[in-house]
């Protein structure tokens, strides 16, 4: 059992690296799939996000937020805030990438500005001087692009540690994940990983409220994050512009063979041949 498990785990992780640096043809076919119909399932995989979901939540509540919370109450709310702007501006620069690449001119120019000015007159972004002057944050990643490209969101899925995704914004994961990230200015791979800590620790201690307010209310936890991801994605890629969004249990329940993610990561990362022997 332990070793389907850790099989399983690994086939998610190559699937990320394989739709970072790959491009066979089993992969386009993956990706060719996530255009997904506005009245297809969107939580067809539910059974494996609650277990990976409440796997992420014993985490969270063992290491991740015992650890954000003692980090809130030792790091002064000014070094804290600091340290975000430091990190919001790489994802200024990723963003004004992503604005070119939707053909989005005015704030991709906004965010160039932005990144400029943080840059030279906040020292390296320490200080958010761009907001004081009225330059109002343009976040899109690559996921929104895709989005924007006619790429459907697909099925919902929760990755373990990293948390709810889809199919698109798995596709993209990657990619923001680096270049959204001052770790890809250091080449030192220990100083990586620290810099990679220190930002989901200081992201976790930003939520410490909200996530306790959410145990607080939600009912059915899963649920709640999960549409509420679904619902922001949606406004982030179409904004008022936005179809309608189908409904996640209009569907019957998925049958017992379905596939899971880990199922597709397999296929996504077996070699041409086989797949086509099959």
């Amino acid at each position: 059992m332990t070793r389907s498990r850790t099989s399983r785990v690994t086939l998610a992780l190559l699937l990320a690296t394989a739709f970072a640096f790959g491009g066979c043809a089993t992969i386009a076919t993956t990706i060719k799939n996530a255009r997904a119909d506005p009245g297809d399932r969107l939580d067809p995989w539910e059974n494996w996000n609650r277990k990976v979901f409440a796997f992420n939540e014993g985490l969270d509540a063992r290491i991740l937020r015992p650890l954000a919370t003692g980090y809130a109450k030792v790091v002064p709310q000014f070094v804290r805030r600091s340290v975000d702007n430091v990190f919001n501006n790489m994802a200024d620069a990723w963003s004004a990438v992503n604005n070119v690449l939707q053909g989005k001119g005015e704030p991709a120019f906004q965010d160039v500005v932005r990144v400029t000015t943080n840059s030279v007159f906040g020292f390296f972004g320490v200080l958010d001087i761009a907001s004081e002057f009225g330059l109002d944050h343009h976040y899109e990643d690559f996921g929104q692009t895709l989005g924007r490209w006619g790429f459907g969101a697909g099925a919902y899925v929760v990755w373990p540690l990293l948390g709810p995704s889809s199919v698109r914004d798995s596709i993209a994961l990657p990619l923001d994940r680096y270049y959204a990230s001052p770790g890809m200015l250091i080449s030192n791979g220990a100083l990586q990983t620290g810099v990679t800590v220190l930002q989901i620790v200081n992201t976790r201690a930003k939520l410490l409220g909200v996530g306790q307010l959410l145990d607080e209310i939600a009912l059915d936890k899963y649920t709640f994050v999960r549409d509420a991801y679904l619902q922001r994605r949606r406004s982030l890629v179409y904004g008022d512009d936005a179809p309608p969004a189908p409904d996640p249990t209009a569907s019957a329940a998925a049958p017992a063979d379905a596939v899971t993610p880990a199922d597709t990561a397999a296929s996504a990362v077996a070699p041409p041949a086989a797949a086509a022997s099959q």
